[in-house]
């Protein structure tokens, strides 16, 4: 049974969006200026939450399976610099909000958020209390590369608020990292997460990746049962995706030493079973959480919740994304920061948000997310009822819901009553959310996208 699985889910293997968001980004438009970024931030009602995203753009060191937005320099100054243009852009948006709203969530991200010096995240961290309403439960985390992990940065961390920590690891396998250009040793990971929790940081997350060169499935059942040893409240196992026509440094990959689609799907396999026989429960696609940590919590409660870092337990619809890059959702839709640094610094420079693109939802669009949504977190959703929510007729999305024909012959996703979807695989998830996708090229995805396997 578990072979004849495998073979329906590689025969309908495609590169389609991981959904983070809903349009995805290739779908957004070029903004003229500022003008609507703020006017959607002077909108936001008194009361209203939000989440905090940071992007922080530099790694002292390419990874090759990188596919972030970030650059490489083994200076300070220019980080120092960019630091200093984000704190113009925290007082731009700042000054066109119309209150302080309440914080529920900040999260630095990169790059490696890590690249800061201690002294300089404390400070930021204070201008962002001094600038926003940081309630006392905020859950504020920091992405760190754990060879950048050292005790005086960490205790600035804890000093600071930070309360959730993720390490990227990526692999414990000296070869599979030495192809990737990562050089990372298993004791740097056991001493930084050693010191997180020495300091009082509650929760340690690490991030994984299947799909690298070298990897087998003796590999990643190693890698998996050193990660399960050391309990990290939350692990993530994402997908490689090997893309070099958009991201010439992938080319330096072996690629005749990438797994193919059915050994990608082994160790995807392989690996789950470990961390769930290993008291991780399963989280949407990807993830695997502790019973008591908050997103297995949220899964239990139907609350679960997935934006642009990933799946999450943030209660918050409005994310106020800074840095180069990064991206808001506000309640009229999507603004987009710059992704070039030249301009990004040039406008705030001249008091400008740096807004380089944006997409505004419609209420179909608003359906659709939340259809794409909920087939992400829970795996299943009830068509008709979401419809009535948007006020929609019950049968507004038969269209879609026929489109699911070829996963439902091969008992890959099942519909009960009228309108109630299931998906009945993890891999199967991304492939039944393109059946509601309105953006999506007919084929099924564009090679901008991964392989669902």
């Amino acid at each position: 049974m578990t072979d004849r699985i495998k073979d329906r889910i590689l025969h309908h293997d495609l590169a389609v969006p991981r959904y983070t968001s809903y349009p995805t980004t290739p779908h957004f438009q070029a903004a003229e200026g500022d003008a609507m970024h703020r006017e959607w931030l002077a909108a936001l009602p008194p009361g209203h939450d939000v989440s905090l995203y940071f992007h922080i753009p530099f790694c002292p060191k390419l990874c090759w399976f990188c596919g972030c937005h970030t650059k490489v320099t083994q200076r300070y100054a220019p980080v120092q610099d960019y630091l200093r243009q984000l704190r113009r852009e925290v007082a731009l948006v700042s000054a066109a909000l119309p209150h302080a709203p309440r914080v529920c969530h900040v999260h630095f991200g990169g790059g490696s958020p890590s690249m800061l010096a201690h002294d300089d995240f404390s400070e930021f961290m204070a201008l962002v209390r001094d600038s926003f309403d940081i309630a006392p439960d905020t859950e504020i985390a920091v992405e760190i590369d754990p060879r950048q992990a050292s005790e005086v940065k960490i205790a600035a961390y804890a000093r600071s608020g930070v309360n959730r920590v993720s390490f990227g690891v990526q692999d414990f396998n000296e070869k599979v990292l030495k192809s990737v250009n990562r050089q990372q040793p298993f004791f740097c990971t056991f001493e930084a997460m050693k010191a997180c929790r020495d300091y009082g940081i509650a929760s340690v997350n690490m991030d994984f990746m299947y799909g690298l060169p070298h990897q087998d499935t003796d590999s990643v059942r190693y890698t998996m049962e050193c990660a399960a040893a050391l309990k990290p409240d939350r692990i993530s196992l994402f997908g490689y995706a090997h893309v070099p026509w958009m991201k010439k440094h992938m080319r330096l990959i072996p690629e005749k030493a990438l797994p193919r689609a059915a050994d990608r799907y082994d160790l995807f396999a392989v690996s789950s079973q470990i961390l769930e026989d290993s008291g991780y429960n399963a989280i949407g696609i990807d993830h695997f959480a502790r019973t008591g940590d908050n997103l297995s919590i949220a899964q239990k409660q139907g609350r679960l919740r997935r934006n642009f870092q990933g799946y999450t337990s943030d209660k918050a619809d409005t994310l106020i994304g800074m840095g180069i890059s990064a991206i808001s959702k506000l309640p009229q839709g999507y603004i987009q920061n710059s992704p070039h640094t030249p301009q990004y610094y040039e406008s705030v420079a001249d008091g400008r948000l740096p807004s380089a693109k944006y997409f505004m939802l419609s209420r179909e669009d608003r359906l659709r997310a939340a259809v794409i949504e909920r087939l992400m977190c829970d795996g299943i959703v009830d068509i008709g009822m979401l419809c009535g929510q948007y006020d929609y007729p019950p049968s507004f999305l038969d269209a879609s819901i026929e489109g699911l024909a070829p996963y439902i012959d091969d008992g890959l996703v099942t519909v009960a009553g009228e309108r109630s979807v299931r998906v009945l695989h993890r891999h199967a998830v991304r492939l039944a959310c393109t059946a509601f996708d309105g953006y999506i090229a007919p084929a099924g995805g564009a090679p901008r996208h991964t392989q669902a396997v």
